[in-house]
């Protein structure tokens, strides 16, 4: 007969409610593992809190992030485990900066070997200058018109390419600027952000290796409005980006 109080039932009774315990918050347990799991390596979404990528991505979005479209890392690793595929241009992508190494989102411009320069406003590739359009008031968005009425919202037509940036109405005085032709080296990429006058971009860290790509942004999860309380921007839930 074994006394209560004593340390073998006291022992045999601790083991009993910790696997109690296991057994009601495993399942918890096991989930809270699968999404850590998941967001690290296959999926996540990100907080966009800079104005760098508007017009198609604005303050308060919550981007969706496809995490093995590039490769397979180890969760909390910097370079891939294994890298397949390749961004392509127009892409939004998520990488790590340069030199800082935060999270950062901005659109790919120039491949592998491609010469890019940025010049009187304009984006010139491998010799081709872009075309610029304006867009008309009414395809304006009233965010746009409401938060940056000091630019104006252009199409960026180049190469196949065919995208809407913001462009200043008047140069500011400060800048990232322009930048004379450059050639993009082997395994890096160049990027610059759709709001060309107020993006820290390429200008300011150089050339992105692609062991720091993090994903493919695909389009907005949902958004939050910080100046209204976070109110949801309903319109922008479950938007894709095109390209």
């Amino acid at each position: 007969m074994i006394d209560s109080d004593s340390p073998a039932h006291q022992s045999n009774r601790w083991r009993g409610q910790t696997s109690a315990r296991w057994q009601e918050w495993r399942g918890l347990v096991l989930l809270i593992a699968l999404l850590i799991f998941l967001r690290s390596t296959v999926v996540d979404w990100n907080h966009v809190p800079t104005r760098s990528m508007v017009p198609s991505i604005i303050p308060g979005d919550r981007i969706f992030v496809d995490k093995t479209a590039f490769g397979l890392r180890l969760p909390f690793s910097e370079a891939p485990l294994v890298r397949w595929g390749a961004p392509t241009y127009s892409e939004i992508v998520v990488f790590r900066a340069p030199q800082t190494g935060a999270l950062t989102v901005k659109r790919i411009i120039g491949l592998p070997g491609d010469r890019v320069s940025w010049r009187n406003n304009t984006l010139n590739l491998n010799g081709l200058a872009a075309l610029y359009t304006g867009s008309a008031g009414a395809q304006r968005a009233l965010y746009l018109a409401q938060h940056f009425p000091h630019t104006e919202t252009l199409r960026e037509q180049i190469s196949g390419q065919d995208r809407m940036i913001l462009r200043y109405k008047i140069s500011p005085q400060k800048s990232y600027g322009s930048f004379d032709p450059v050639v993009v080296p082997a395994d890096h990429y160049l990027v610059l952000g759709d709001n060309r006058d107020n993006s820290a971009d390429y200008r300011k860290f150089g050339f992105v290796h692609a062991d720091h790509l993090v994903g493919r942004a695909s389009g907005v999860l949902f958004s939050l409005d910080p100046e209204r309380f976070y109110m949801p921007r309903w319109q922008r839930f479950a938007t894709s980006f095109s390209l």
